[in-house]
């Protein structure tokens, strides 16, 4: 593409970025290989920013070396790109996100930058669980789904399926996502967001042969599938001819203009879900109007950190208008100047000077923010609920530079990479010289070590995976004192398993952490919902890591002076439990009473922290505690002639058989395996179907670990750490 032609299509975005009513936040989420990318070339290629010829072939939003060898997409990327319809220009702010659940965490913050979602399904393969995954995600955030059908090629050149077969199997995946819309969208959405042919918020078509088709085109048309399989009979040829008529960005971008809700309308119903301060405020009003003349409020959703640009943060504009050279404040702390502002196609970046409420950006200069974190024009805004990831890391490996010279620039690099993605975790331990990271999976380790060979000149050695537990306990202990160093000040505590009600909500995110001094009445509310006392729920101190601290003291005069120290106490010890120094889960403590000394003097940090810490260790210990282990539930698709084996290799992997379902001559088996039991699952799998069996994980969570392995694994996570 010429200089020219790059520039008129920058005037384009920079003057329909202005019109709120036109322009459209979408990200493209599915299932792995369902085809996001190939899709996201042609819509490129119908808009002009990309050969015709070529989009499909050149996945220009996979940027990454890895990425085109391995052909998935491990990180979203952004492009803006305007679309016609009607006669007005829209500005499409697309995400193409990743579909393998490794990368996962990519998705969901992607999430909080989009109003709308572009749902992919293969045509053969139907709603697999990724598809779920990324619906959930969506829904949770009030973003409105739209269907695009792709690889319907599939069903007549492989299937050979005829028309009313096609129909058919369509209506059926158009049934699914719509009973995962009824069953995952908020109550008001369940009915309203429902995907219908006849309204035309589905799309049939093939991201590789640029063609699509909605039940408004075939009216307009006179299409019918008879033509789609008749085209396909005469050849390549025809197929290309039938694609000039129906080119596949007109009818999806056609879907995504008329039934995905532009930034205003969609703040009116998403700010109340991601945002909880005061809606009659200046600045919930702004939020909730998306107004560009109010204070600037944006979510940053993705940090990366370019080698010459520096670090760039993409954010979403919510309220207000960012300019160039703007002070602005991040909510986790620190002051920071807008250096450039960029609009992005794939890995290009094009700067423009400033840019209302209801765009998608990359700002340079927003020095120490993190993914996630709440950008603003005014100090103290209310920032926005913190993004909350499906899947915890579980899987970690040791991290250590071949050479010595490389030691600190390993340390830099991991840092900026546990701040790209928070779905990983960086332990950096100064005394070992032992780097932990801790992933999703297997692969999201592996992508970060290729990155550090190929990205930054980091050769490594790393250890074999190893599984992160948790810690936790199954009774109430006794009141355990715990004194301060100086012995003139005491406190007392209580341990005990939070209830199963609130752990749940803690566990899907309805709940995140409160500040200690200023009172929430939502959370208080479902604290009460959830089984809490009122008492109880309005002395809820601090929420952390799925841990609740509660002071229940009464009368103490200078409490409210040592309160963030025992919460600082609380989260140290919840970070590393008293077993294993692994971290904790489901564990409500208790500050009954305590006695304190009447010169602040002797009642500081260096004596708060230690008694309360200590305390804490010492009732767990005595509340029976346990090891949690991460469980994978997963799903295997096989040919029905290797259940047998597929059962065998399950059960020697301390798994559960869950469902087991027969469709036509494929078995489709659910299974429970704990993650300690999944390495080197893949290859004895293949191994064992000739390569014809593939899994995907549909959930993971943490479970009590058998108590005749409890013993053994702690004694072993404490040997590796040096504990013993």
């Amino acid at each position: 593409m010429v200089l020219a032609e790059k520039e008129t299509m920058l005037e384009k975005i920079k003057r329909v970025m202005k019109i709120k009513e036109q322009i459209r936040n979408i990200g493209v989420v599915a299932h792995i290989d369902h085809g996001k990318t190939t899709l996201c070339d042609s819509l490129l290629a119908g808009c002009g920013m990309l050969s015709y010829e070529k989009a499909g072939e050149m996945c220009v939003l996979d940027f990454k070396e890895v990425e085109k060898e391995r052909g998935i997409t491990v990180q979203s990327a952004d492009v803006n790109m305007v679309h016609e319809y009607k006669g007005k220009e829209y500005l499409i702010n697309l995400i193409d996100t990743p579909g393998h659940v490794d990368f996962g965490g990519d998705v969901t913050r992607a999430v909080r930058a989009i109003d709308g979602a572009l749902v992919l399904a293969d045509a053969a393969e139907g709603v697999m669980p990724q598809t779920e995954t990324v619906l959930r995600q969506a829904l949770k955030e009030r973003v409105k789904p739209v269907l695009f059908i792709n690889k319907s090629d599939r069903l007549i050149s492989e299937l050979r399926l005829s028309p009313q077969q096609i129909q058919e199997r369509f209506l059926k995946i158009i049934s699914d996502v719509n009973k995962l819309i009824r069953d995952l969208a908020p109550e008001e959405f369940k009915e309203k967001w429902q995907v219908s042919v006849q309204e035309g918020s589905v799309c049939f078509g093939s991201a590789i042969h640029k063609w699509a088709i909605s039940f408004p085109i075939m009216k307009e048309t006179g299409i019918t599938f008879k033509d789609i399989v008749e085209a396909y009979a005469k050849g390549k040829e025809a197929v290309e001819e039938f694609a000039k008529k129906v080119p596949l960005h007109v009818a999806v971008l056609d879907m995504v203009v008329k039934h995905l809700p532009n930034p205003v309308e969609a703040q009116k119903h998403r700010i109340k879900a991601i945002w909880h301060g005061d809606y009659d405020s200046p600045v919930g009003k702004a939020l909730l109007n998306c107004d560009e003349n109010g204070p600037l409020v944006m979510s940053v959703t993705k940090v990366i950190v370019d080698p010459h640009a520096g670090e760039i943060a993409i954010a979403r504009i919510f309220s207000g208008t960012l300019t160039r050279g703007q002070q602005l404040y991040l909510s986790k702390g620190g002051e920071a100047k807008a250096q450039q502002i960029y609009v992005w196609k794939g890995n290009q970046k094009f700067p423009v000077e400033s840019v209302p409420a209801g765009n998608i950006i990359g700002v340079v200069g927003l020095r120490g923010v993190s993914s996630g974190e709440t950008v603003s024009s005014e100090k103290g805004i209310t920032p926005f609920e913190q993004i909350k990831h499906l899947f915890e890391p579980v899987v970690t490996k040791a991290f250590e530079a071949k050479n010595p010279k490389d030691l600190n620039k390993l340390i830099e690099v991991l840092r900026n990479k546990s701040r790209e993605d928070p779905t990983l975790k960086v332990e950096i331990n100064e005394e070992t010289g032992e780097h932990l990271v801790s992933g999703l999976g297997e692969l999201h380790l592996e992508i970060i070590e290729d990155d550090l060979r190929r990205e930054h000149g980091i050769e490594v050695k790393t250890s074999p995976p190893i599984v992160v537990y948790r810690e936790s306990v199954t009774k109430k202990s006794p009141e355990v004192e715990g004194k301060s160093p100086n012995k003139h000040n005491k406190f007392y505590i209580t341990v005990e398993p939070l209830p199963e009600e609130v752990f749940k909500l803690l566990e899907e995110g309805e709940i995140t952490n409160i500040h200690p001094r200023k009172k929430d009445e939502e959370v208080f509310k479902k604290l009460q919902e959830a089984g809490f006392t009122r008492d109880d729920a309005r002395r809820v101190k601090s929420i952390f890591e799925n841990n609740i601290f509660i002071d229940n003291t009464s009368g103490i005069v200078h409490i409210g002076e040592v309160i963030e120290m025992c919460i600082n106490a609380f989260e140290e010890v919840m970070k590393n439990g008293p077993l294993a120094k692994e971290p904790c889960i489901k564990v409500l403590v208790r500050l009954v009473d305590c006695s304190l000394h009447e010169d602040a003097i002797h009642r500081g940090p260096a004596q708060v922290i230690p008694a309360v810490r200590e305390a804490i260790k010492q009732a767990m210990l005595q509340a029976d505690p346990v090891l949690y282990e991460p469980v994978q539930t997963i799903r295997i698709d096989s040919p029905v002639q290797f259940m047998g084996a597929i059962s065998k290799i399950i059960q020697s992997r301390r798994g559960q058989l869950l469902d087991m379902q027969q469709e036509g001559e494929t078995i489709v088996i659910k299974a429970k395996i704990p993650v300690a039991e999944m390495f080197g699952f893949t290859d004895v799998l293949r191994s064992e179907t000739e390569g014809r069996a593939f899994w995907f994980l549909v959930d993971s969570k943490f479970e009590r670990l058998p108590s005749s392995l409890q013993d053994t694994v702690i004694k072993k996570i404490r040997q590796r750490k040096g504990l013993d």
